[in-house]
């Protein structure tokens, strides 16, 4: 039987892609956990064009569809709330509708990932930059409670924003139980020939911009000498960096510097990889790699961890949080630490596989269904506060 309580209305616009990255898949898993585990909430799920796949849901989810040219969240979303307001509005992604305020009785809660434009601002174009600035900051303000994604992100709110601690929950992402070890050989190879893919290879799986640092780890990468590329624990096989993901701000510059450095041959730009793809690359990996100069959270070292890849990672930002004691951790504004920390990964067996068991075992601390929990918590708590 539906619970009487008033409805929990959630943005999903952000899934009506095919092509899900950071933020889509957050949306994703956790309205999937939230169907999975609550079966008596009322939930409203608001969309622009048809998500590409829905998660199974409940009798207690209903799906409302409102096709809009331009500016759906401010002016589309925003009507419907001011007509059929829900007691409490999710947004997921960072934008409360400008409308919001209007409904003075419904309670809003917004998930904000990061503020990386703040941050590193120059991954971003001007008009982007001001455009986040204004909106996320705006509704970080308005919204009744925010969710921050990581405890690095929750201090950057407080800092910039001047929003309370206590205004923000901290609920850390979970892990999809498809990223998991794969253990079959002929799996591995064949995703790797799929994309060109030598035996031995270092990943990075994220968008191709300037904050991920690639610049300087194609820089590391080409700094390793002869020995390292010819080791026996690869199996006298060339070595590549493999850099998977979308094309993101100055991407031609990061190509460009492999050509410049001569390792062109070595470092593949595979694109974006399919969901169904990324576990048996993972698993194959001698080691994977983001020393990013700021993230929010860091998803991709979990995943590569729950798929027993060694990680190399960052020293700052959101990255030690996630990672724990289970990566290798270098500081992402050195060059040579970066290649010392890929030489390790490549030339000591016993580094890489005390990486991963710490790995598969700090993954297994994250799930959606405590995420979904903790959510929940949030969603239904904040209708109490006047």
């Amino acid at each position: 039987m539906l619970s009487t309580a008033p409805r929990i209305g959630i943005d999903i616009s952000r899934i009506a892609t095919a092509t899900r990255t950071g933020t889509e898949h957050y949306t994703y898993e956790l309205l999937a956990a939230l169907a999975l585990h609550d079966r008596s909430t009322r939930y409203t799920l608001y969309c622009n064009q048809p998500p590409a796949v829905l998660p199974p849901l409940g009798p207690n989810f209903a799906l409302r569809r409102m096709p809009f040219p331009r500016l759906w969240t401010h002016l589309r979303l925003s009507t419907e709330l001011v007509v059929r307001p829900p007691a409490v509005l999710f947004v997921p992604a960072h934008v409360l509708p400008l409308g919001t305020p209007l409904r003075r009785t419904m309670r809003t809660v917004v998930t904000i990932h990061d503020l990386g434009y703040l941050r590193y601002p120059e991954a971003h174009t001007p008009a982007h930059r001001l455009y986040l600035r204004i909106s996320t900051l705006w509704s970080a303000r308005v919204a009744t409670r925010i969710i921050a994604v990581s405890t690095a992100t929750r201090d950057d709110l407080v800092r910039y924003s001047g929003v309370p601690a206590d205004k923000i929950a901290v609920i850390h992402h979970g892990l999809a139980p498809r990223f998991r070890p794969v253990a079959d050989p002929a799996t591995i190879t064949a995703a790797q020939a799929r994309y060109r893919i030598a035996a031995a290879y270092f990943l990075y799986v994220g968008t191709v911009q300037p904050r991920k640092n690639l610049l300087r780890l194609i820089e590391a990468f080409a700094q390793l000498d002869e020995s390292v590329l010819q080791s026996a624990t690869i199996n006298q096989s060339k070595l590549q960096l493999v850099i998977a993901g979308k094309k993101g701000w100055l991407t031609k510059t990061i190509e460009r510097r492999a050509t410049e450095l001569g390792v062109a041959e070595r470092v593949r730009f595979v694109g974006y990889v399919a969901d169904v793809d990324l576990p048996a690359l993972m698993s194959g990996a001698l080691g994977f790699v983001l020393p990013s100069l700021y993230e929010g959270f860091g998803m991709p070292i979990l995943e590569a961890m729950a798929c027993g890849a060694p990680v190399l990672t960052s020293t700052i930002s959101s990255l030690p949080e996630v990672a724990g004691d289970a990566a290798l951790l270098v500081d992402p504004q050195d060059t040579a630490a970066i290649t010392d920390g890929l030489r390790r990964l490549a030339t000591e067996p016993a580094l890489r596989a005390d990486l991963r068991a710490r790995g598969l075992a700090r993954a297994a601390e994250f799930t959606w269904e405590r995420c979904a929990a903790q959510t929940l918590a949030v969603l239904r708590g904040v209708r109490l506060i006047l």
